[in-house]
């Protein structure tokens, strides 16, 4: 399997204005396809692990081997999250969550403001450089956590539903260090329909 980069589910400056059209181009065609060919050169000479695909190498890094394990951690890690990044962001989408999500959200947080100041207030706070998620754990509620570096929820075993890319190349061109202007922003692009889908794909496992 060859891991390729996936095209944006729209134009660059489809975000406008509150993430912009150089940041998405560099972002994507850059810094995501970077990761992707380091992905692949780092699995060139590893035939039975090249037929495993994204989210089962990250699954089973314990079984990768020593040399390349902290490149597919970071690379594949880099890779996954920019895929999830990008589904989960749309232009004119923004609001508040509808259906099953909703209610989850409101049964944890109490309602949906409340969650989202803890989602920001957890973003704002991240040293350095990473990711905040909303994920079902293991007994499958919402809860916000965050990963160093591109780790990701799938190398715990964790369902992810949405997530801000918090590195600096995903915001730094407009907001500088302004962090929380871009995470208050971001809220403008979230695609809560795709959120929605994780979220009933996620149910639909654990009747099954």
């Amino acid at each position: 399997m060859i891991h390729e980069l996936p095209i944006l589910p729209y134009s660059y400056n489809a975000l406008e204005p509150d993430i912009d059209e150089k940041t998405m181009q560099i972002h994507h065609d850059k810094h995501h396809q970077t990761y992707v060919n380091k992905l692949n050169e780092a699995l060139n000479n590893y035939p039975d692990l090249q037929i495993l695909t994204l989210e089962e190498l990250l699954k089973s890094l314990k079984t990768i081997p020593k040399e390349i394990r902290d490149s597919i951690r970071h690379n594949g890690g880099g890779h996954y999250n920019h895929s999830f990044f990008w589904k989960i962001m749309e232009s004119v989408k923004g609001g508040e969550p509808k259906g099953g999500l909703a209610v989850a959200l409101n049964d944890k947080f109490k309602n949906f403001q409340k969650f989202k100041e803890k989602f920001s207030k957890k973003a704002a706070n991240l040293f350095g450089s990473g990711w905040v998620w909303l994920i079902l754990d293991k007994n499958g509620n919402p809860k916000i956590i965050s990963t160093d570096g591109h780790d990701n929820p799938v190398m715990k075993g964790l369902t992810p539903l949405l997530v801000i890319d918090l590195w600096e190349h995903a915001y730094y061109l407009k907001y500088q260090n302004r962090r929380p202007e871009y995470i208050e922003a971001w809220w403008n692009t979230v695609n809560w329909d795709e959120a929605e889908k994780y979220y009933q794909e996620a149910k639909s496992k654990e009747i099954a």
